[in-house]
């Protein structure tokens, strides 16, 4: 036989043996098996990771030096890291609320709904114009129009004491009367817009997690 056709043979031979190697070792495809996208899958770094409540978001290489530089902002990143249940958004959503509710209830003399949202110093000199107000027969009209805006101011964290400012601006209708009815100060109808700057208080250690209006100002 001509040498030729002695070697397309083996190569034959040897490609069959081939062949029956990859078989044995790979088997057959079931129509089971993974695509081979899913069989190793690359995290997508732009993929949502799972939230841990209990982890605090640093801020990046860019926002460092803002934060730093920022008095406001680097009180605020001490006070999460002290309490990594506080956040400024909601921080500032209850604050508003509780603007409203203390303004009202002073205005109406409700020492009981004053009481637990103030500390003691700042309840203390409420109370006191409150009785000033009944001693003289005095009554307030007040009326809350609505909040312009509220915007912590400063913010810093005191061993285990946090302490956060905001100013508010409100406009309210507000008129001081005597026993007869007869205006004193302020104005019946017309709007006032006012500013108030407030600070609020709280132990980043306790397990109460409302905060204490603990000083007030006007501007």
């Amino acid at each position: 036989m001509p040498t030729p056709y002695i070697d397309i043979i083996l190569l034959a031979m040897i490609a069959v043996f081939i062949a029956f190697r990859l078989y044995s070792v790979l088997g057959r495809r079931t129509g089971n098996e993974r695509a081979p996208e899913e069989r190793v899958r690359v995290p997508d770094a732009r993929a949502k990771q799972p939230v841990d409540d209990n982890v605090v978001k640093l801020p990046d290489r860019a926002g460092t030096a803002a934060v730093r530089n920022d008095p406001v902002s680097r009180g605020l990143m001490d006070i999460k890291l002290a309490d990594r249940r506080f956040d400024d958004a909601g921080f500032l959503e209850g604050a508003r609320s509780a603007y409203e509710m203390i303004v009202s209830a002073f205005a109406d003399g409700d020492r009981d709904a004053l009481r637990p949202l103030l500390g003691d110093d700042v309840y203390k000199a409420f109370e006191r114009a409150i009785t000033e107000r009944e001693r003289r027969n005095q009554r307030m009209e007040f009326k809350f129009l609505g909040l312009e805006s509220a915007k912590i101011t400063a913010a810093e964290l005191n061993d285990r004491t946090a302490e956060i400012t905001i100013a508010f601006v409100s406009d309210v209708i507000e008129a001081l009367r005597n026993g007869t009815g007869d205006l004193i100060e302020g104005e019946s109808i017309a709007p006032n817009r006012v500013t108030d700057v407030w600070t609020f208080a709280r132990d980043v250690k306790s397990r109460d997690p409302n905060w204490a209006l603990v000083a007030t100002s006007s501007a």
